[in-house]
């Protein structure tokens, strides 16, 4: 119905933290506050008889916890759950679990009272509002599918760096000369998941700059090497590019490439946000392309506004290929959609068949064409 209030559950077992989420919530238009529960089960109760568009639920609470609380909810009826998570290792953890069993989207509780406003105020409430008009069945039955297809990862796996893996004896002709760059934000943690895990060397070296915050990237990057091939790691100013390598730029940083083909190594560094994000995905893409030419394959991915587009355009200005995920698979045809409107993708994928043509890709652009030279 046109002009209908988004229709809000609030959950977190700290009666300061509802407050302030829902006074917040209050004063923004459109968006009524149907009431608040202080655990997982009054929550799963309030959602079967209120009916809410969205529910923001707390990762910890005691009894019955946020993924539990997750699961229930999404049995009663597809619901658009937000995920309200702490600012610790251990809440990233069980966010990116919630994400994978069919969580829209998070914010983190904020730091500090000069944070509450940012947080609670523009973020959540932009969240709520994308959450609102999501294809919820869609978003639940595409993370489900991606999960019955990823290795499971346990806490413990997941819980600090891994031991290194085993290096080949010499780089394959041609991958250290070239660079996949992959540009991802909303709905972002579980594709990406998916596409990593399903990745075998050899491959170049890959950068990926997923909209995230500073406290998350890392514990990310520890999960996404327990169930991938590859060596996946948190990107470090003056790391150098290796292939059968995925750095993850840093939440809160930019991470570009720097140098020359072969010897290239990431430059990590304090800025303002470009295209509205930081880590920017244009950012990478324009330095991978200054660097990798032709040789550099775009990946633009599932998430909200347009960070990539003009990265996406550099790339293929470069003489580089650009893959654009497609708006069935994607969470949020958003950043993937602006740059196929704009003409600067190549070709458009499926999440399940993107390995499959990336490892392609590599084969006949990057290895063949060096063996032929």
């Amino acid at each position: 119905m046109a002009g209908a209030k988004i229709r809000v559950l609030v959950v977190d077992d700290s009666a300061l933290m509802r407050k302030m989420i829902t006074d917040h919530l209050k004063s923004a238009p459109g968006i009524e506050v149907l009431g608040t529960a202080s655990d997982g089960r009054e929550a799963v109760e309030m959602v079967r008889r209120l009916q809410p568009t969205v529910v923001t639920l707390d990762i910890q609470m005691p009894g019955m916890d946020g993924l539990r609380a997750l699961d229930a909810i999404l049995q009663v009826r597809p619901t658009a759950v937000i995920m309200v998570s702490s600012l610790t290792q251990a809440g990233a953890a069980i966010t990116l679990d919630a994400l994978e069993c069919g969580a829209v989207d998070y914010v983190s509780k904020p730091e500090n009272a000069r944070a509450v406003s940012a947080v609670l105020g523009a973020e959540l409430v932009r969240k709520i509002r994308f959450a609102a008009s999501a294809d919820i069945e869609r978003i639940v039955r595409n993370r489900r599918r991606m999960a019955t297809r990823i290795p499971r990862v346990s806490g413990v796996q997941a819980a600090g760096p891994a031991s290194p893996k085993p290096e080949t004896a010499s780089e394959p002709p041609g991958l250290i000369n070239a660079c996949i760059v992959i540009g991802i934000s909303t709905g972002g943690p579980p594709a990406l998941t998916a596409l990593l895990s399903a990745l075998r060397p050899p491959m170049p070296p890959i950068v990926v700059a997923q909209h995230m915050p500073a406290q998350f990237t890392k514990p990310f990057a520890w999960r996404l090497n327990a169930c991938s091939a590859l060596s996946v790691t948190e990107g470090c100013d003056r790391d150098p590019l290796r292939c059968n390598h995925v750095y993850i730029a840093p939440g809160g940083y930019h991470m570009a490439v720097r140098g020359r083909k072969g010897t290239a190594r990431l430059h990590v560094f304090n800025g303002e946000p470009v295209s509205g994000h930081k880590p920017s995905v244009d950012v990478l893409m324009k330095s991978a392309a200054q660097i990798f030419g032709r040789s550099t394959l775009g990946v633009i991915m599932t998430g909200m506004g347009r960070d990539g587009a003009q990265g996406c355009r550099d790339i293929r200005a470069a003489g580089g290929f650009v893959l654009g995920q497609d708006e069935e698979t994607s969470d949020v045809y958003g950043m993937n959609k602006v740059a196929y409107v704009e003409g600067n993708v190549d070709r458009q994928f499926g999440l399940h068949e993107g390995p499959r043509i990336i490892t392609q890709f590599v084969e006949q652009r990057f290895l063949n064409a060096a063996l032929t030279r």
